[in-house]
């Protein structure tokens, strides 16, 4: 049985990625500030174990997991993360440590834990970026820097990696409605001001190519595409999944 470490995998797109992977048949082993609770068919198939991704040990302790369980370990998704809009006269030193420790950080450790551990045969590597890893936007400079970080990752990676049969790529999404999309959203400096329905409808409406927003089974789907034995070609890429929004 195959087996893939994901960090972040107990809500919004993390617990979607999870449920993804535990479908399509691999020993899915997540990392969580939180445990989660798996349907009786597929939880032999399952670890959770709470860590903080912005520690190296942390990713070390869902690896050992994952090979204790499969003797193997086959792809890493470094979903950890969050966003939060401040301007730039609002970051402090500890805002930008955390964003940076949480979001960048903890994907510099788990390739760097991933890639030491793969076996002969390589694994995959899978950074769960942002379209804000592509473009900039008012009041979201850090996240923005962050995700622009994870893709220069990718990209670097990948021809680093690659001797050594590892496939590495970022997935960047546009808005996914998601819980902490929503709670971030509430804030006065973020581009919905409080109001996320009424933002939802006009961002949909300007910038959508299919007038509507991609869901986070999407993002999930797409993951488990790019570990997958048709993607063996596809590395160093970063790829939007944004319906249209912003067109490359």
């Amino acid at each position: 049985m195959k087996s893939i470490v994901i960090t972040g995998g107990s809500k919004g797109i993390g617990l979607s990625i999870t449920k993804a992977f535990l479908n399509a048949g691999y020993y899915v082993v997540i990392g969580s500030r939180n445990g989660i609770e798996i349907n009786d068919e597929i939880k032999n198939n399952f670890s959770s174990i709470k860590m903080d991704a912005s520690n190296v040990y942390g990713h070390e302790i869902l690896v050992n997991e994952a090979i204790k369980k499969t003797g193997q370990l086959d792809a890493y998704i470094n979903n950890a993360g969050f966003s939060e809009w401040r301007p730039i006269n609002k970051i402090d030193n500890n805002f930008l440590d955390n964003i940076f420790k949480v979001n960048l950080y903890s994907a510099f450790w788990g390739c760097q834990v991933a890639s030491k551990n793969f076996g002969n045969n390589g694994g995959v590597i899978i950074n769960i970026s942002s379209i804000a890893g592509k473009r900039g936007s008012t009041n979201n400079s850090a996240y923005s820097a962050t995700k622009f970080g994870m893709n220069a990752l990718t990209q670097s990676l990948a021809k680093e990696l690659g001797n050594k049969k590892i496939r590495i790529n970022s997935l960047c999404p546009v808005l996914i409605d998601t819980e902490g999309l929503n709670e971030a959203l509430k804030s006065e400096y973020s581009p919905a001001a409080g109001d996320s329905k009424e933002f939802f409808s006009n961002f949909i409406k300007n910038q959508s190519a299919l007038n509507r927003l991609p869901s986070s089974k999407e993002v999930a789907d797409m993951c488990v595409f790019l570990a997958s034995d048709s993607a063996t070609a596809v590395t160093g890429q970063c790829i939007n999944v944004d319906c249209g929004v912003f067109p490359q």
